[in-house]
């Protein structure tokens, strides 16, 4: 019996895989939540998240690379890219979001408290008047309340940014990941 490798849809691998990676990130805030609270907002767990979300990155990269056959352009590692990366931004921006305010409504209480008792730390190991700290902790109570209770423009302002950051992110991994076929290279058909 001959086997035949059906067309992949690259455009269908590039969503699931972007699927794939907003469940990772889920899960790490999840277990960040609630098995490791005190952790979150250190270095450590940043660079830990970070390398994480290297790793599963260039292997869905590298997974979709080899789906096509092992060889796309540059404006096709690029546009598949940036969708895995967009598909995972957005869903990972709007669960964090339904989070706070319908499942565990003291998560934005206690990243407020504690991003704010950080700030205060820092500024006050910079020597900064207590007038000064007071702006400042002012200041950012307001883009904190910004940020976790946003409007609907407030909303789309911030996935766009995201999207704009994630579409950098996807030009270095394209260029990464592009890999053109030798010259002369062609298929031989019986």
């Amino acid at each position: 019996m001959e086997t035949t490798n059906a067309p992949i849809n690259i455009k269908q691998e590039s969503i699931k895989n972007g699927f794939i990676m907003a469940g990772v990130s889920i899960v790490i805030f999840l277990v960040m939540n609630y098995i490791l609270p005190d952790m979150q907002g250190s270095f450590i767990m940043l660079g830990f998240q970070l390398l994480i979300g290297l790793a599963i990155s260039i292997a869905l990269c590298l997974d979709m690379r080899k789906k096509v056959g092992g060889y796309w352009t540059f404006s096709e590692a690029l546009l598949h890219i940036f969708v895995m990366f967009m598909v995972s931004a957005v869903i990972v921006y709007l669960f964090t979001l339904a989070f706070g305010k319908y499942i565990d409504t003291t998560y934005p209480v206690r990243m407020k408290e504690m991003i704010s008792s950080k700030t205060a730390d820092m500024l006050r190991s910079l020597h900064m008047d207590d007038e000064k700290i007071a702006e400042a902790m002012a200041k950012q109570n307001e883009d904190l309340e910004k940020q976790f209770n946003p409007t609907f423009s407030q909303v789309i302002v911030a996935l766009g940014i995201q999207l704009v950051m994630y579409f950098i992110g996807a030009l270095i991994f394209a260029a990464i990941f592009k890999k053109t076929k030798p010259l002369g290279f062609e298929q031989i058909s019986e």
